[in-house]
């Protein structure tokens, strides 16, 4: 009888745990529901370059125990990574594709850590990026994106191509402000 009444106490206990978390989950999502990545455009440009990444987590910007329940980056996962004139283009394994355009990414830098993974100094590749909102809020959002590259050797590539990205989208962005008299 004492077994028994310990067997339901502990599936009841485990039940309440699984409950909260499927409760916080869930109310995570509706939270996050205005982010998300942009739209993959219908025609890319030849990447400049290609890899595979675990995907690690995204979160607000500079707060990287707190994660986004963003759609296609929700979930960790195998990713491959395409690096491309446009933007950076994220597939990962089970979840719907994921671009951020070059005009959306705020910044790239290495990390030693983010939500419930821990590397080595510069071991993760963050992408600070401005996702899409459906309901803008007062304060614009920026989420951190932690990829963990799978070769050695790809971090430094990573950052090097969206940072060569970038600066070529600045000079960009600058003429189109002048030619429309700002």
């Amino acid at each position: 009888m004492d077994k028994l009444i310990g067997a339901i106490v502990a599936v009841v206990i485990v039940a309440v745990v699984i409950w909260l978390m499927v409760r916080s989950w869930r109310r995570r999502r509706a939270r996050d529901a205005r982010l998300a990545a942009y739209p993959v455009p219908a025609t890319l440009a030849a990447a400049v370059l290609e890899t595979e990444v675990l995907y690690v987590a995204s979160t607000p910007e500079d707060e990287p125990f707190e994660r986004l329940a963003v759609d296609g980056l929700a979930f960790r996962g195998a990713a491959h990574l395409e690096v491309s004139d446009a933007g950076v283009l994220l597939r990962i394994a089970g979840e719907p594709a994921s671009f951020i355009p070059v005009e959306r990414i705020v910044g790239i830098g290495g990390a030693s850590h983010a939500i419930d993974r821990g590397v080595e100094a510069e071991g993760l590749v963050a992408i600070t990026w401005q996702p899409h909102e459906s309901e803008p809020g007062e304060v614009p959002v920026r989420i951190d994106s932690y990829l963990r590259a799978r070769y050695p050797g790809d971090t430094a590539r990573i950052i090097d191509a969206v940072t060569n990205i970038t600066a070529a989208e600045a000079p960009r962005s600058q003429q189109e402000g002048e030619a429309s008299g700002d």
